[in-house]
């Protein structure tokens, strides 16, 4: 059954057709990622499909009585007085208002005696009740007891006010609501955003097993792995279908890519030889005086002009990210002994031990709340340290991208704030601003104004300049598209110096981690392996003590 069909839709804004003759089907129980470059559309489609926007050619179906819920990436405003339970419940007003009456009649029951006004009572209660049974009445709380477990929504913060809440937090309550509300299809627009590993497994499994259709945009690819079905990406206004999760998708678009490119080259040569043979036919021609070679050669010719000529396929934007080191450090880049480490009244260590040898790459792990970016901070400036030592090796240069990206001044251009860490011209300076990203009259925007992904991008220049020999990184795949964390991901593999990273990637802790120190228990917990290793082996532990005979 089809339940969202988008036919030749077209929309524009200005003089960019962002939706071009697009095309998209869902059927009952397909989970679709929405995968592409930032501004290819995937927003303005979800828009379009809940019938915020309207199209400008085309058209948009919905299966009868199908009804739609959608999370958008900015959260809604609300009234003061609204609770976090009052937005988990926003769906189930109907149904709240019948529990309401139900007690009513029940009260009402209690205290009638007449026996006619009591079987006409009883009458009414029954119907009610029976509506509010076929309703899922009796299963609503424990339908939100699971999902307040699964995204960690505790009791506390149901009774707080949701205009107080951090955007992370408003964001994680309105996925809340929208999966109790069970929509028959979900457009979910970067739903794992501000959600930590634990939850996003958690997320994963629930989507898996959903009934309905969902439709999804997410930067977060190990996620896709788990829940896609098909795969669309969307470039210049064009969809590309691909029947499988996003792994299938990077194989099946590289063959793709290879046999277009060689179709382009065999087309090439055909088009090639048939001006070569009309060539000669004219010479030969001119030289006989023979009318029949020229005839033959305004056939080739017609032939040609009847072709259609296929366009040479475009390769993929490259970022210039050489991470070069000026000197390498000693063995020994970073050591850590007896460390205590707090945060206000709460213990992150407790007598913790790490060390980080020169060429290693090292993720950094643990549920938020847990002094990730703490102890880094502990590394660059010796912040709330309490006990212990932590110890740079000899000859170590520091990069850093910090998790959130600021500059001294936010009123700088982008161009001033580059040439502060780089030694060249303008001339040569604007060249390589342009290599990322950062073209023509982008140079003089205000670096306060800039979005996640290109402060990424000017952090990412900025340290390229520094030649570190150690690269220190709190989430840097945060706010940049699948694209530039591909390309990330290869410089970093290249990089001959040593990197302590955090992150929440999962596709990205697995292509760069070599070993993975998870923080629990006020300590450094190490496993010698990417994020699949460390999953492994925490599940053999877990299965262990399910099965270990318990004492008496």
């Amino acid at each position: 059954m089809i339940d969202v069909s988008v036919h030749n839709a077209t929309k524009t804004f200005g003089f960019k057709n962002v939706l071009d003759e697009f095309n998209l089907e869902a059927t009952t129980g397909e989970r679709i990622a929405l995968i592409g470059p930032n501004g290819c559309g995937k927003t303005t489609l979800f828009k379009v499909i809940s019938g915020e926007e309207n199209l400008d050619g085309g058209q948009v179906s919905i299966r009868k009585n199908a009804n739609i819920g959608m999370l958008p990436q900015i959260p809604p405003k609300r009234a003061d007085d609204v609770t976090v339970k009052d937005v988990l419940l926003d769906s189930y007003k109907e149904l709240l208002k019948i529990e309401e009456d139900l007690r009513s009649y029940e009260e009402a029951l209690s205290n009638t005696s007449n026996q006619d006004n009591l079987d006409t009572l009883l009458e009414k209660y029954g119907k009610l009740q029976e509506r509010f049974i076929n309703m899922g009445g009796y299963e609503l709380d424990e339908k939100i007891s699971k999902i307040c477990g699964g995204f960690k929504i505790s009791d506390n913060m149901l009774t707080r006010k949701f205009n107080t809440l951090s955007g992370g937090e408003k964001t994680i309550v309105n996925l809340a609501s929208l999966i109790i509300s069970n929509p028959d299809v979900l457009l979910l627009d970067e739903p794992t955003n501000h959600l930590d590993i634990e939850t996003l497994e958690w997320f994963e499994n629930f989507l898996s097993n959903y009934k309905g259709t969902i439709i999804i945009s997410s930067h977060d690819r190990y996620f896709l792995d788990k829940v896609a079905t098909k795969t669309i990406f969307i470039d210049k206004g064009k969809e590309d279908v691909y029947y499988g999760n996003y792994s299938y998708y990077l194989k099946e678009s590289e063959r793709r890519a290879l046999a277009e490119f060689d179709e382009y080259k065999n087309q090439q040569k055909r088009v090639e030889a048939m001006k070569a043979t009309v060539k000669k036919l004219k010479e030969w021609g001119e030289r006989g005086d023979n009318p029949r070679f020229f005839r033959r050669a305004a056939c080739i010719e017609k032939r040609l002009e009847k072709m259609e000529l296929l366009d040479k396929p475009d390769s993929k934007k490259q970022l210039p990210l050489d991470f070069e080191i000026d000197g390498r450090s000693g063995k020994e880049v970073l050591k850590v002994n007896h460390l205590d480490m707090i945060a206000g009244d709460k213990v992150l260590l407790d007598d913790a031990n790490f060390s980080l040898n020169y060429g290693e790459k090292v993720c950094l792990m643990g549920k938020n709340g847990t002094g990730k970016s703490t102890f880094v901070k502990g590394i660059l400036n010796g912040d709330n340290v309490c006990g212990g030592e932590i110890k740079i090796g000899s000859n170590v240069s520091v990069g850093y991208i910090p998790q959130e990206i600021r500059f001294n001044n936010d009123k700088d251009t982008v161009l001033e704030v580059a040439r502060k860490f780089y030694n060249g011209t303008e001339t040569h300076l604007r060249a390589s601003l342009a290599k990322f990203l950062f073209y023509g009259e982008n140079v003089f925007k205000r670096v306060g104004t800039l979005s996640g992904g290109e402060k990424v991008r000017l952090k990412l220049f900025e340290l390229i300049q520094k030649k570190a020999n150690l690269l220190i990184l709190d989430e840097p795949t945060n706010h940049i598209d699948i694209d530039t964390k591909e390309m990330l991901e290869e410089a970093l593999n290249e990089y001959q110096g040593t990197i302590l990273f955090i992150s929440h990637d999962r596709f990205f802790i697995n292509k760069l981690a070599e070993r993975t120190v998870n923080i629990e228990n006020e300590n450094f917990n190490e496993y010698l392996g990417n994020y699949d290793y460390y999953k492994e082996q925490k599940e053999k532990t877990l299965k262990k003590t399910k099965q270990a005979p318990r004492r008496r």
